[in-house]
């Protein structure tokens, strides 16, 4: 007996419907995945020369809270210079900051050093009194502004350290350093530093 043309027809349909129903079924997954999980394609900034506003010589006003996160509100206050010189073509710098208060002369060392892995830079300070290298400030610049940050002790108590630069200009910038031993819900200035330019690399050179 033969099967009607109609019902062949239908046979033939169901057919291609199941065999492309894989294919189907593998591209409706790849665009749902792709909807899902789009690609991202933004670029990480490179933020080699960063500091290159800085290289040069400041006059530097420094604040410094005596004894922070114990409720003092006792400052003092330095006058003095810094000097930044570029190392590794500004993938590095130094820093050289001397400042005096009525109770005393400071100088301090600032090293920072460019990840271009992480493109992010690590801030390493000394201070003359005990020649160690404080545990690096690790952060970036954004918008012109740079956060780092990092966990220490203080009075053997864990705390978390952020270290700010803002407001720069060709000639000044700003510098503050915050304290929280509350895991950053609040934090308490105690360093700040006002840089004014006083001449460039090259003057210096002459």
């Amino acid at each position: 007996m033969k099967t009607p043309k109609h019902a062949r027809t239908g046979f033939l349909v169901i057919a291609l419907v199941v065999l492309m129903q894989p294919a189907l079924s593998l591209a409706q997954s790849e665009k749902s995945a792709a909807t899902a999980a789009p690609q991202d394609t933004t670029a990480t900034r490179d933020g080699q020369h960063d500091f290159d506003f800085e290289i040069g010589t400041w006059k530097t006003h420094l604040k410094r809270r005596l004894h922070p996160l114990t409720g003092s509100t006792t400052w003092v206050e330095m006058e003095g210079t810094s000097v930044v010189r570029k190392v590794w073509n500004g993938r590095a710098n130094l820093l050289q900051l001397e400042a005096d208060s009525p109770s005393g002369h400071f100088e301090g060392l600032s090293l920072r050093l460019y990840d271009p892995q992480s493109h992010q830079w690590r801030l390493n300070f000394s201070n003359s009194n005990d020649g160690i290298m404080a545990q690096p400030t690790i952060g970036e610049f954004k918008n012109g502004r740079g956060e780092f940050y990092d966990q220490e002790l203080l009075n053997g108590r864990a705390i978390l350290v952020r270290f700010v630069i803002s407001d720069i200009t060709a000639n000044s910038a700003h510098f503050e350093q915050s304290f929280s031993n509350d895991g950053g819900r609040t934090w308490e200035v105690n360093w700040i530093a006002t840089d004014t330019r006083v001449r460039d690399e090259e003057d210096r050179a002459h």
